[in-house]
């Protein structure tokens, strides 16, 4: 009951705030309807980028963009529910029967940020499937960043490396907030081959339009 109260005078002195327009927000969405309504959906149908069959329920631009900075940039990993409620929503049945398989973060990213993005969205999509989250892929090298590469660049792939650190299921659904060329997807798909795995798919909350 206290509890209760407390929240609902923190929400009056703070109301909840759309992380896209910063305008008021219902009660636990990250969107506010204005920005929730502009999302723009893609096809149904997965897309096959670099080898790996890739789906996403949204384009990366506009609000779909502004989530994934919140998540990735701005510490709000309580939008990660919201993003994997639209993921599992509509995602094609052969992508949620698997377990997932987060891309990693370059350790010394992972120390500036303190916590995986794509990590934070497995677990959510993990937490709303009862999907098997596996942790089982590491990455290394120059920790070079995908963002302000070249198109040409991205398709080769990144400047970084992927192995697998612990057994690989035959089957797994890697899982990234936002997928541009597809070239990390196909490193790290490249990597379970590798270590066993026979078939790897892949979940995004949100893609470039286009690829």
């Amino acid at each position: 009951m206290f509890g209760q109260i407390g929240l609902t005078l923190t929400e009056l002195l703070a109301p909840p705030l759309c992380w896209a327009c910063r305008e008021h927000a219902p009660r636990g969405e990250p969107l506010c309807r204005r920005c929730r309504g502009a999302l723009v959906f893609l096809d149904p149908v997965p897309v096959s980028l670099a080898g790996v069959r890739v789906w996403a329920p949204v384009a990366y631009e506009g609000p779909a963009r502004d989530l994934v900075k919140a998540l990735k940039f701005r510490g709000g990993t309580g939008v990660a529910d919201a993003m994997a409620a639209l993921v599992v929503a509509s995602a094609p049945a052969t992508l949620l029967d698997a377990p997932l398989v987060p891309v990693p973060l370059h350790p010394a990213r992972l120390r500036r940020r303190a916590f995986n993005q794509a990590r934070v969205l497995a677990d959510a999509i993990g937490a709303r499937t009862g999907l098997e989250v596996r942790a089982c892929l590491a990455r290394a090298g120059p920790n070079a960043a995908q963002v302000g590469r070249g198109r040409a660049a991205r398709l080769a792939g990144p400047a970084d490396s992927f192995a697998a650190v612990d057994p690989v299921p035959r089957r797994v659904v890697l899982v990234d907030d936002v997928v541009t060329t597809g070239g990390t997807l196909a490193a790290c798909a490249a990597a379970l081959r590798v270590a066993g795995a026979g078939e790897v798919g892949a979940l995004a909350f949100a893609r470039t339009p286009g690829r």
